[in-house]
């Protein structure tokens, strides 16, 4: 049986897009419409997330394993957050697959490291880990006000997070561990420039989960790499500017 939920609705090029962490497919909502009328939109919920099923595969690779087999063929790979660094993994694991790359508020490294200024405190994110088991609800209600940090309108995102969340079943426990171990130990520095897909980022200015100047040396390690920085925008710039979102798509149109 396919463990994973898979939303498939438009016509053109086919667009597979990955939500963060603790999050489901649901929340493109905002700019699913407008982009169904463009591309064949193919929205994944992560395992253990929204309506798909949890799996054994907990790590980075594992989850790109199983998602690797539901990519159609030349498709973009859309990716916000952790589902970016997903993104660029599928992009070096089936790269006759994935043709094109548009990361969402991404960074290789989600943690500050010697020589990586441009990440969270570690301490952060395990707090998160710790404080999951003690209080599920409280730990995510926590996240999800980060995210909208350095917004210019926190409030009305907070509230979409939060109503997209309980649309569906809560994410499992397993899963969101699996999720944070994986923002707190990978590093994808180094493989970047492994990267043949063009890519298009999207990141807002104000982020403060992954900073733009993550986004900025991001682009410099890409072969060919185009930024669209929003302006007063945190980590969720489809929320806060769903029509600047959307219209950054336009940019795809100059890549081959």
């Amino acid at each position: 049986m396919n463990a994973m939920h898979i939303e498939t609705a438009g016509d053109g090029p086919d667009l597979v897009m990955l939500h963060g962490w603790a999050m489901h497919s649901g929340i493109w909502d905002s700019v699913a419409a407008k982009l169904q009328s463009r591309f064949r939109l193919h929205r994944i919920d992560l395992p253990g997330h929204g309506l798909s099923r949890a799996c054994q595969l907990d790590t980075l690779e594992g989850v790109v394993s199983r998602i690797a087999t539901q990519l159609p063929e030349r498709c973009i790979v859309c990716g916000w957050s952790l589902g970016g660094q997903i993104a660029i993994k599928l992009a070096l694991r089936v790269p006759e697959r994935v043709r094109q790359l548009v990361l969402v508020a991404t960074t290789p490294c989600f943690v500050k490291r010697v020589d990586w200024p441009w990440g969270m405190e570690p301490l952060t994110l395990q707090f998160f880990m710790e404080n999951l088991a003690r209080d599920y609800q409280q730990t995510l209600s926590r996240f999800l006000t980060l995210q909208v940090r350095g917004g210019v309108d926190q409030s009305k995102v907070l509230a979409q997070l939060r109503s997209s969340l309980l649309q569906r079943a809560q994410p499992e426990p397993n899963a969101l561990r699996a999720g944070l171990q994986i923002l707190l130990t990978n590093d994808l520095r180094a493989e970047l420039k492994e990267i043949m897909q063009p890519v298009l980022l999207i990141h807002g200015e104000n982020d403060v989960i992954t900073p733009i100047d993550a986004a900025n040396w991001m682009q410099q390690q890409f072969r060919q790499a185009q930024l669209k920085a929003i302006p007063h925008c945190g980590h969720a710039p489809f929320l806060s500017f769903p029509r600047l979102f959307t219209d950054c798509f336009d940019a795809l149109r100059s890549y081959p």
